[in-house]
């Protein structure tokens, strides 16, 4: 399954129809947890936040205290459509103080964040295959602590395909409750031995200083990153005026070989989005802001030249990424 499936399936194992439950929505990702949950008849309670801000765990602690009876913290680990990241550790100590279970999608910054699922206390974490795991989209991993998973034993949410437990059964006799995506799990062995020899701590350090000399870069030439604080994953860049969404990433597509992301929802045509995450060394970032400098000038905004790239290699040189 992908991510989605992997949303939809953890509020179907642990909810039930009115349960009341909290949910940051910061971005399309977040408003995707809330659209989930309606559909299955949850009563949302929203901490709306700016696009491009991340919440304060402040925030979370005061409508914890306003709101009775919430059963859930929904949020993200990264905001993949305003790439910022959000602080887990410091929400995951308000929501520990209460009855309610945090979830959190990480399904863009695992392994590209760190998120230290038990010493942090996180009760669900769900995650995809085809972000820092290096994988084509068609696996999800959902991981849930003692007290989450005694929220399976009361939910009386529709499932078959989705069942938590019909899957612990099998996975308690080394099996899969139904046919599996083999060779995409026999890639993720592949995967996780090449995190392994990396070691953890240096992948999260490579992403990370990737990600700034791609933030360094695109300031270098005058422009915008936007969402503050930016994530490991993706660099979000606003548009200078002049400059069209769709023209620059065509142009980027069409005469360098070079794919990037555009923005999500409200962020349609104000925003595009570099993301240097999995298999991506600093030659990777290099070319992307080459290619990004030329598109750039073609398209008639004014800039010198070289002076991206510059800045990039400034924060990459010496570094064995």
């Amino acid at each position: 399954a992908s991510g989605t499936g992997a949303m939809e399936s953890t509020i179907a194992n642990l909810f039930s129809s009115g349960d009341k439950v909290l949910v940051v929505r910061g971005g399309k990702f977040g408003e995707r947890w809330s659209d989930i949950g309606r559909s299955f008849g949850l009563k949302i309670i929203p901490i709306d936040v700016e696009w491009g801000k991340v919440v304060d765990p402040e925030q979370i602690e005061e409508k914890l205290k306003e709101e009775k009876n919430i059963k859930a913290v929904f949020t993200q680990l990264v905001e993949t459509s305003t790439a910022v990241v959000y602080d887990i550790k410091g929400i995951s100590k308000v929501v520990r103080k209460t009855p309610a279970i945090l979830v959190v999608d990480a399904i863009s910054g695992l392994g590209a964040h760190p998120l230290l699922t038990d010493e942090w206390g996180i009760d669900v974490v769900v995650a995809g295959s085809q972000k820092a795991l290096m994988l084509p989209p068609g696996l999800s991993f959902i991981s849930l602590s003692e007290k989450a998973w005694e929220f399976t034993k009361t939910s009386t949410l529709p499932k078959y395909y989705w069942d938590f437990n019909k899957a612990k059964a099998s996975l308690e006799k080394g099996q899969t409750p139904y046919t599996p995506a083999v060779s995409l799990i026999c890639a993720l062995r592949e995967a996780l031995r090449l995190i392994e020899d990396e070691k953890i701590e240096t992948v999260i350090e490579r992403h990370r200083k990737l990600a700034e000399a791609t933030r360094k870069a695109a300031v270098a030439i005058g422009l915008e990153v936007f969402g503050d604080p930016p994530s490991n994953v993706v660099t979000a860049i606003s548009l200078p005026e002049g400059i069209g969404d769709k023209e620059l990433r065509r142009k980027l597509k069409d005469d360098y070989g070079v794919v990037i992301a555009g923005g999500q929802g409200k962020l349609s045509g104000k925003i595009v989005r570099i993301a240097h995450l999995g298999w991506m060394d600093k030659l990777d970032i290099i070319g992307v802001i080459s290619a990004l400098e030329m598109s750039l000038l073609e398209l008639g905004y004014d800039l010198e030249l070289g002076r991206g790239v510059k800045a990039a290699e400034q924060v990459l040189i010496n570094d064995k990424l």
